[in-house]
């Protein structure tokens, strides 16, 4: 049965507690992800990325708040944000202890930051363990409180944490965005839709270049 969107996702039983399953989800588990990073810039780490809830965890602002692509994804698992953190921060411990050479996280394959907190949250990760590295891309308004802590943190950990707003805009001093297709600016090509590349890992552009990234319509 299909639900409201209003609110939350219309695939309300494809929502799972945290307690007793993995949450970071390897990205070889995801064919455009990759797994192992071989492009450039870090080399040599695993790519695992995290879902969560859209809607529920994201700004009615996004632009595509109907017409999210998870109307499109009723099989995947969307983890709850009740006991998340403390979750994560287990998860993410023993994946910094597993991988050496660096664990980079897709932040989020759907969802958003939700909470002031949550961010703060990932300084907290990226302090405590100087092998993980974050990407990924927001609804958020670069002026709003939770943008804007997201701009600190990208400002603070530039080789670290990258994560770009979803808004179609020239990227610059520092700011950088993932636009619609009929952007016009100065941007490039997702290449891994365009079949340039076998996935993000191999890639690196939208953790590596300064210019914006513009994704196809899905």
């Amino acid at each position: 049965m299909l639900y409201s969107m209003k609110t939350s996702t219309i695939y309300r039983k494809s929502i799972k507690s945290v307690e007793g399953r993995s949450i970071l989800k390897k990205g070889s588990a995801n064919k455009k992800l990759g797994y192992r990073i071989t492009a450039k810039k870090w080399r040599g780490s695993r790519l695992y990325s995290l879902t969560l809830t859209e809607r529920e965890t994201c700004p009615q602002s996004c632009h595509h708040w109907d017409d999210c692509y998870g109307n499109n994804m009723p099989f995947a698992h969307r983890f709850s944000t009740d006991g998340l953190m403390p979750k994560l921060t287990e998860e993410i411990a023993t994946l910094c202890k597993k991988h050496p050479n660096g664990v980079v996280l897709r932040l989020h394959v759907l969802g958003d930051f939700y909470s002031l907190a949550y961010v703060l949250f990932w300084q907290l990760m990226l302090n405590r363990h100087d092998n993980l590295r974050v990407y990924g891309y927001t609804g958020r308004e670069p002026d709003s409180r939770i943008g804007a802590a997201i701009a600190s943190m990208n400002r603070r950990y530039p080789d670290r944490f990258v994560v770009r707003y979803s808004r179609s805009h020239d990227s610059a001093n520092g700011m950088l965005y993932a636009a619609e297709e009929s952007f016009t600016g100065s941007s490039f090509v997702c290449p891994e839709q365009t079949n340039k590349v076998k996935d993000c890992a191999s890639c690196g552009l939208c953790w590596s270049a300064q210019k914006t990234v513009r994704f196809l319509s899905h």
